[in-house]
């Protein structure tokens, strides 16, 4: 039971909503269902003794109760409007929450990236809040905010270890009162691909508990995530803020081919990510998502640098164009082979994995050139290494290959890498290893941890394995299938 004083109320919010509550057509047991279905914790005898003015509930609890009420007489002064010979559309708000996701949105359309934050900045002093955008790094590991906002600044803030980093990881938002300053730390998540989080200055404590207001702090965050994914084509500002090093041209290439690092539907997570992310030549990664197929792809171009760059980027696009004409997983992997072998040197190859998942049957067809073997985890175990076509790697001349075939069962995850991941070696020269791959795994799904966090976290756990320096690119491709 919420703590009460025993202070007879005498306020005009607690006298108003006395008069209200008479006029709104409801029960006390009504009244109470409302204001318990919004957040209240107050038992019906608490909430009869404010009314009466027996005892004082705590500010929340009376404004959660006006809330309850003043929704009551919303509905019946619309029931009792005078009906038009034809429903008439509600015009355009100018004030309110709406309000401010509408003027952001119009503004965006013609603002140059470096204008977001202010906009954002602007709309959410409409819902009485200062915002700060903070974006995560490329490697994941910090949390560094984007200029603009007119608050002080602030230090980048690691992803592991502090609360803003907990909201990244998990996407959930979360109060924090830290050095005086109420604030709600909200996730930026672009469909499902995690961007940041956005800090959210609430004027008091007690602000942190309206539910209303963590609602329209998750409408303006879900924008800004979008329009953060939008207009960072256009300019460099979010892509000069998320990088920690600069960045090689081999690596400049293949991240421009990647699509985003997390994706999802109903039925699917994916979720990738390459290291080291300033020097990545060779690996890149592909996928497409519709109602009825999931397509993956992973390949590894030999070498490393721009040449190594030049030659995953051409077979990426070939596997890519081939799809996109409706080709299937044989006809792919041949216009790999026909693109490596005509552009470039006669020794040069690509290995890969190439997949293709039939949602309805559950049904994956797969080629592997000369590639590690996919992992299947079933039950947070991995049950499975998917060893078929036992082709050479693309690129080289074949007489002919098979499309291998495997069963997936809703639950399943399918894990596609390189070899930089297990060939990650410490300073005694042990590897990193399928075995150690295989347990990391496990234990991630053991503890419920979603495809991208466990991208992020095995990464982190392959560069601390070789002292947080990769002598070769490490990439990897996860998907979920969800449970019904």
């Amino acid at each position: 039971m919420t703590a009460v004083s025993t202070r007879v109320p005498g306020d005009g919010q607690t006298a108003g909503l006395r008069a209200a509550f008479r006029h709104a057509d409801l029960t006390l047991e009504e009244l109470w269902l409302r204001y318990f279905q919004l957040g209240g914790n107050a038992d019906l005898l608490d909430v009869e003794a404010h009314l009466d003015g027996l005892l004082r509930l705590p500010d929340i609890d009376g404004d959660l109760l006006a809330v309850a009420v003043n929704e009551r007489l919303d509905e019946l002064v619309v029931a009792r409007r005078v009906p038009y010979s034809r429903p008439l559309r509600p015009p355009r708000p100018t004030a309110g929450p709406l309000a401010a996701i509408l003027q952001l949105l119009d503004a965006a359309r013609t603002a140059p990236p470096d204008r977001l934050v202010p906009l954002a900045a602007r709309a959410a002093r409409v819902l009485g809040v200062e915002i700060a955008v903070h974006v995560v790094d490329h490697e994941q590991r910090r949390l560094i905010r984007l200029p603009g906002d007119g608050l002080p600044p602030t230090e980048p803030v690691a992803v592991d270890g502090t609360l803003p980093g907990r909201v990244f990881q998990t996407t959930e938002p979360l109060p924090s009162e830290a050095g005086g300053v109420p604030r709600l730390w909200v996730p930026l998540v672009d469909g499902a691909d995690r961007l940041g989080v956005l800090e959210a200055r609430v004027p008091t404590v007690h602000d942190l508990e309206d539910p209303a207001l963590r609602e329209q702090c998750g409408w303006l965050a879900s924008l800004v995530a979008h329009l953060l994914a939008s207009l960072g084509v256009y300019g460099d500002v979010l892509e000069r803020t998320r990088r920690s090093v600069p960045r090689t041209p081999a690596a400049e290439l293949v991240w421009e081919q990647l699509p985003p690092l997390t994706a999802a539907t109903d039925g699917f997570v994916l979720a990738g990510l390459l290291e080291p992310s300033a020097d990545v030549g060779g690996d890149a990664f592909d996928y497409a998502l519709s109602e009825d197929t999931v397509s993956m792809s992973v390949f590894d171009a030999m070498g490393h640098g721009l040449g190594a760059g030049l030659m995953v980027a051409a077979a990426l696009a070939a596997a890519r164009s081939a799809r996109r004409d409706g080709r299937g997983i044989h006809d792919q992997a041949r216009a790999v082979d026909d693109v490596v072998s005509a552009t470039f040197a006669d020794s040069a190859f690509v290995t890969g994995v190439l997949a293709e998942l039939d949602v309805a049957s559950g049904r994956l067809r797969y080629v592997r050139a000369g590639h590690p073997p996919p992992l299947l985890l079933r039950d947070g175990r991995v049950v499975k290494e998917l060893v078929g076509t036992r082709r050479v790697p693309f690129g080289i001349e074949t007489a002919g290959f098979a499309v291998a075939e495997e069963v997936l069962e809703p639950g399943d995850w399918l894990v596609l890498y390189t070899d930089g991941v297990t060939e990650a070696r410490d300073a005694a020269g042990r590897w990193f290893g399928e075995h150690r791959l295989a347990e990391f795994l496990a234990r991630a799904a053991a503890a419920g941890q979603p495809p991208p966090e466990t991208v992020r976290r095995l990464m982190r756990a392959v560069l601390e394995h070789q002292g947080g320096l990769l002598q070769d690119d490490a990439s990897i491709l996860m998907a979920c299938w969800k449970t019904r």
